[in-house]
């Protein structure tokens, strides 16, 4: 099963891809959201909703609560077998929650789950050890980051900088404003640590 997770942040403006999927969307998600796509299952507390959304919620939390709502969704797509997570609508607005729901990729990341989380301006993603394949267009920005501690790459393919054999410090902005060379996209493998790719869509 594949899971799209519709969030409260910056409303989603281009399109979302929804075909085949199970899709969450998260209380005030709803108001952006309601008539531009099909959604399975409303969930959340509701305290940034004005209106009863369709279908009817399964069960409506308390505002106050440890989990946000982005949690809750990831939470809700990993009990129904979720494959993989879209994320749409995560960025924007409150950078508390945005640097949230990019620890929301790293659980679906060390739950074994694909997670991307596709924002106005980049497709982000959280990889760790092994080789990573991407794909993008030429000349796409692309950035790699430790995210967590110190990350190994042991090389790299089709970017503009190489990554052999490179350490990126936890703390330091190494990683940062790599280019795709080929509309084939890029690779690059993990040997240590865990990395968020964030791949800017400039102009788009």
């Amino acid at each position: 099963m594949n899971v799209v997770i519709l969030l409260n942040g910056e409303p989603y403006a281009g399109e979302i891809f929804a075909e085949n999927s199970y899709v969450i969307c998260c209380d005030g998600a709803y108001g952006w959201a309601k008539n531009r796509v099909r959604i399975d299952e409303n969930l959340g507390d509701f305290d940034s909703l004005g209106e009863t959304p369709e279908p009817a919620p399964r069960a409506t939390f308390p505002s106050e609560k440890n989990e946000t709502d982005g949690e809750l969704a990831v939470d809700r797509a990993l009990a129904l077998g979720a494959q993989s997570i879209l994320i749409y609508g995560g960025g924007g607005k409150r950078e508390d929650h945005f640097l949230g729901n990019l620890h929301l990729l790293f659980k679906a990341y060390r739950a074994g789950i694909f997670a991307a989380m596709i924002t106005n301006g980049a497709e982000i993603t959280v990889c760790g050890a092994g080789n990573n394949e991407f794909f993008c267009k030429r000349g796409e920005t692309v950035s790699i980051v430790p995210f967590g501690g110190d990350a190994h790459i042991m090389d790299s393919s089709r970017l503009k900088y190489s990554m052999k054999d490179l350490w990126l410090r936890y703390g330091s902005t190494r990683g940062i404003s790599n280019v795709a060379e080929t509309d084939e996209g890029f690779s690059f493998s993990v040997e240590k640590g865990t990395v968020l790719v964030l791949i800017n869509k400039e102009g788009e």
